[in-house]
């Protein structure tokens, strides 16, 4: 089996509340645009939290067909909509590619709840129905690991084809388990990412009873407030991200254009607690520190973190701390931000969306920002970019990404040199 083959990134693919494929959700970055408004997809007049970062004039039918989209959970419908934008950015044509090539192609796509929707719909089905009217396509919707296999039959991708459910870690988890694959020689090149839909009654309710939310209702689009003294929780948000990454020798023979490599994944474990972070960020410390060894590069050879900097008061500080641990002084000279300020949480699309925005950062040589910020806090001192974003020759950027549980996960990318 060969080993350490170089990975590079040729294709991306992005539905998000604040642009509805990876260039418009670049653009939406580089205006410091809010996607955060008042929640439509139900009446939230019971609920603590009233808003969440929709999706603005989404539209299934632009890649999918009406009966297709009938018969998926809506995070599905997310799944197979980037994985035809990423199929498309990546100049790829599935009908020309011979049955030993799509033999080559992986499939690694997650979401870290799956169907929330179809779940809710069916309990809601059997309380006041009974048990003989749940749908015979109930389970299939639901599992987390159907978008996977949907995007599989779609192209008919037959290399290696799963997901990693890790919570909000799983974006970052899908895409370091498709440049491990491909590393190994398992395929030539893999699709990977991760998208969720929990914008539902259960969704916030469910956040809402663990007080993880945000509930300044007065003020929606500045709700997330990554850094800032006065944040008070993540305000929930929808959509997905899809990356194609390929072989380096593979790419080249197709002429694919190679947005950037990727060359290192960290991962680990907190031990500490099921959704609390270790104040002292020693998970996030060793899944950072790992990435960095995996890479083999120095820490003051990164310019720029997308953190994961979720805008709640313990997990903004317990990341910052661990950066000050893994960077020293350097964590001062980087650029840091936190893109949730705009999208909003999207749990298990969260790392495949950051990752695009870390791709685009080294494309473009500009950090996006973190907005949203007013209020100093002493214990979050770092350069997180605040409120408009900055020009930066970008060489490496790094991309954060935990769950709850204690998933730890971080993927460095770098400007690709032949």
């Amino acid at each position: 089996m060969r080993q350490n083959r170089r990975v590079v990134v040729t294709g991306l693919g992005a539905v998000t509340p604040v642009g509805l494929t990876a260039d418009d959700f670049w653009e939406g970055m580089m205006a410091s645009r809010s996607g955060a408004r008042p929640i439509t997809h139900f009446d939230t007049e019971a609920f603590e939290t009233k808003f969440a970062c929709q999706l603005d004039g989404f539209d299934p039918l632009v890649h999918l067909d009406r009966k297709s989209v009938a018969r998926i959970d809506p995070f599905c419908v997310y799944a197979l909509y980037v994985a035809a934008q990423v199929i498309e950015d990546a100049g790829l044509n599935p009908d020309e590619m011979t049955t030993e090539e799509k033999e080559r192609v992986a499939v690694i796509f997650g979401s870290g709840i799956g169907g929330m929707q179809i779940f809710q719909n069916q309990v809601e089905t059997f309380v006041n129905h009974g048990i003989r009217r749940l749908s015979p396509f109930f389970i299939p919707r639901l599992i987390p690991d159907i978008a996977s296999g949907q995007i599989s039959i779609r192209y008919g991708f037959r290399g290696p084809n799963y997901c990693v459910v890790s919570a909000c870690a799983t974006g970052n988890n899908n895409i370091g388990d498709g440049y491990l694959v491909i590393q190994r020689g398992y395929a030539d090149a893999a699709l990977v990412g991760g998208s969720e839909a929990p914008v539902t009654e259960m969704g916030v309710g469910g956040f809402n009873a663990m007080k993880a939310l945000s509930t300044r209702n007065d003020s929606p689009e500045t709700a997330s407030r990554p850094f800032d003294k006065t944040r008070d929780g993540f305000v929930l948000g929808e959509g997905g991200g899809a990356l194609y990454l390929e072989e380096l020798e593979h790419a080249k023979a197709r002429g694919a254009k190679i947005y950037a490599e990727v060359i290192g994944i960290g991962m680990s474990g907190d031990a500490y607690h099921i959704t609390a972070p270790d104040p002292e960020g020693r998970g996030v410390f060793l899944a950072l520190q790992s990435a960095l060894r995996d890479a083999d590069i120095q820490a003051t050879d990164v310019d720029y973190i997308n953190m994961h900097g979720t805008s709640t008061p313990l997990g903004d500080v317990a990341e910052t701390n661990a950066i000050k641990k893994v960077f020293g002084d350097h964590a001062y000279k980087m650029n840091l931000s936190s893109t949730k300020s705009m999208t909003g949480h999207l749990l298990g699309a969260a790392g495949a969306i950051e990752a695009i925005a870390t791709i685009q950062a080294i494309v473009h040589g500009r950090i996006p920002p973190t907005i949203n910020f007013e209020n100093d806090d002493p214990e979050c001192d770092l350069n997180y970019t605040f409120n408009t974003p900055q020009d930066r020759d970008t060489r490496i950027g790094m991309s954060n990404a935990f769950g709850f549980g204690g998933h730890n996960t971080s993927v460095i990318f770098a400007r690709y040199e032949d």
